[in-house]
């Protein structure tokens, strides 16, 4: 109790800041924009806004159009009408949805009928558990229904007895399943695999089923590792995201496209590029992709050359101290999309392809702006100790005075192989941190898309080796700066961020006055016979703490925080959710006793 109290008097310490500084009430209070598509004449952007009611504990949508030339928007009543609806086939004679299929019993009473009252799980094989719900048998599966008169038929299941879910859980939607614009072809995502072999590959494959005949073909059967988001363009030419390695969930994602007779990847040629999400272009010749690049997420280009023998070419499109966080539609020269800062929640802007230059169209939560100062951020490049250049941003407080002295946190991103990028989030806000009081220091370590493979792999199998002398040159670096108070550093992360303050606090040799961890890994023991998803922990880890004669593994356990508590001796504060199946709660309880 005495650790958790010193750390509440820091926090409270630093609190001196005027009543327009961003707080977390006037954080819930913004409109959170989530952009449904463009009209059918592509003349308007619909979009949804969202506001949270903390008395009700759920939020408040509504819905608003507004031309993709600017102007003001209209709340309308009835988005959908509005809108092309994909689940129709093109030819409008059938529509698909997903629904959940009894495939496994793994309830008690659904396994011995004669106890009907019984409440127990009945597990033979891993997989019982995924992100945050325990397995039930239940599957999603695809169903098709003729469409007539506006009214769906009888539907029918089209994946065989033996799949597993689509969407894909726990964050697939219905990019998972899409037609065919011949309407004769159902192209779907999915893993066939369940048990142990689900819990230790990552190998989703494109299924296509023909209405016609009933019959399924495996697509991607060749490649062992991710192939996700299908999307056709007018022509039937299929282009999907991949990644290569089975087991490897941060594999570089390319864009692939088949025409039905040859594949082709259009960004391998580049190794900077990791594609985040893709749309094809109206003229079915180039593809638009979100990226990572230089601690942003920017827009980019590649063309698709067919059968012909060029090369793709790959163009960025936008540039600056932003995210393009996704890719909404095309209207003419103009790409609609979302884009963030770290002062600034999503809105929709328009993009002249011809230019780049983006001019924003919603303007949900100017008058909120309006009354929030903002916070600076600024691009530091540090020198690693191999003597890497790695990026850093640094966050600063509203009204930042270099004359004076700021306690400053450094921030431990999770993933561990997600990039740090001008995004907004309303759970970790950097504008939040920072209008507090604080100097934000958040290093693009070791384990980040954006810049180069290798950059992005050295993390995996030596999670407290380089990475940890990053995150020790980025504080350092920047706490040469004079307004900055070494007296009051603290450390923040969550996921593999919380694995991190748990690691630093048992190297930072004095640097930090306190710890804060969120859902962090703690014992890589315990955490390899919990976790969910097994296939994250054989890659990172390289294999079981059992292997002895696996110099790689043994090398990954031996970097447990759970191995250094001796060498704590600074406050920290943990938080642990009940619920996280991937960082199961032991993660967060077993510090206990080193805190007794």
């Amino acid at each position: 109790m005495k650790k958790l109290i010193i750390i509440l008097l820091l926090l409270g310490s630093t609190n001196l800041f005027s009543q327009n500084n961003l707080t977390p009430e006037m954080l819930w209070k913004l409109g959170r924009v989530a952009p449904l598509g463009l009209t059918k004449d592509k003349q308007s952007v619909v979009y949804a806004v969202s506001i949270p009611d903390i008395q009700e504990n759920k939020s408040k949508r509504k819905y608003y159009s507004i031309p993709v030339t600017g102007g003001n928007a209209t709340e309308i009543s009835d988005p959908e009408s509005l809108l092309s609806n994909d689940r129709i086939s093109p030819d409008g004679k059938y529509i698909i949805s997903s629904k959940e299929v009894q495939v496994i019993r793994t309830r008690s009473s659904d396994i011995y009928m004669d106890l009907p009252k019984s409440n127990a799980y009945v597990f033979t094989s891993l997989n019982y558990r995924h992100w945050d719900t325990w397995e039930d048998g239940k599957f999603e599966h695809i169903f098709v229904a003729p469409f007539e008169n506006g009214k769906a038929g009888d539907a029918k299941d089209i994946m065989p007895a033996d799949s597993n879910d689509c969407p894909q859980k726990p964050f697939g939607g219905n990019e998972d399943f899409i037609w065919n614009p011949d309407s004769r072809h159902i192209v779907y995502v999915t893993k066939k695999k369940f048990g142990t072999a689900y819990a230790i590959s990552t190998n989703t494959d494109l299924f296509e089923y023909n209405i016609e005949t009933g019959i399924t073909k495996n697509l991607t059967a060749d490649n062992k590792g991710y192939d996700i988001a299908p999307a056709y363009n007018n022509r039937g030419q299929l282009a999907w995201l991949q990644m290569k390695k089975e087991g490897y969930e941060a594999d570089k994602q390319d864009i692939i496209v088949s025409n039905g007779v040859t594949s082709m990847n259009l960004t391998k040629q580049n190794d900077l590029i990791h594609v985040e999400s893709f749309r094809w272009a109206d003229d079915d010749k180039s593809l638009y992709f979100i990226a990572p690049v230089n601690g942003t997420l920017q827009l980019f280009n590649v063309s698709y050359p067919g059968l012909t023998k060029m090369m793709p070419v790959i163009k960025q499109i936008t540039s600056g101290d932003f995210d393009i966080s996704s890719i909404v539609g095309q209207s003419g020269n103009t790409l609609i999309v979302t884009r963030t800062d770290m002062n600034h929640a999503p809105e929709i802007y328009s993009v002249d392809l011809s230019n780049g230059i983006a001019k924003q169209l919603s303007h949900v939560n100017d008058a909120n702006y309006a009354s929030i100062a903002l916070c600076r951020t600024e691009r530091k490049f540090v020198t690693t100790t191999d003597n890497k250049h790695m990026l850093v941003w640094v966050i600063y407080p509203p009204g930042f005075n270099p004359a004076k002295k700021y306690p400053t946190l450094l921030y431990c991103q999770g993933g561990p192989q997600s990039a740090l990028t001008q995004a907004y989030s309303f759970r970790w806000n950097f504008q939040l941190m920072a209008s507090q009081g604080y100097i934000i220091v958040a290093p693009n370590r070791r384990g980040m898309p954006g810049h180069g493979t290798a950059w992005n792999e050295q993390i995996s199998k030596d999670w407290g080796g380089q990475v940890m002398n990053d995150y020790l040159s980025a504080i350092d670096a920047i706490s040469k700066e004079p307004y900055v108070d070494k007296a009051r550093r603290g450390c923040v992360g969550a996921s593999y961020g919380g694995f991190s303050v748990f690691a630093l606090e048992g190297l930072h040799e004095g640097r930090f006055k306190t710890f804060i961890a969120h859902d962090g890994v703690f014992d890589f023991r315990s955490m390899y016979g919990t976790t969910d998803e097994m296939w994250f922990e054989n890659w990172e880890k390289g294999g079981a703490y059992w292997e002895h004669n696996n110099a790689v593994a043994q090398r990954s356990f031996s970097q447990s925080p759970s191995n250094f508590v001796s060498k704590w001796n600074t406050p920290i504060l943990i938080v642990q959710g009940g619920r996280d199946y991937r960082v199961p709660i032991e993660q967060g309880q077993t510090q206990k006793i080193r805190l007794l």
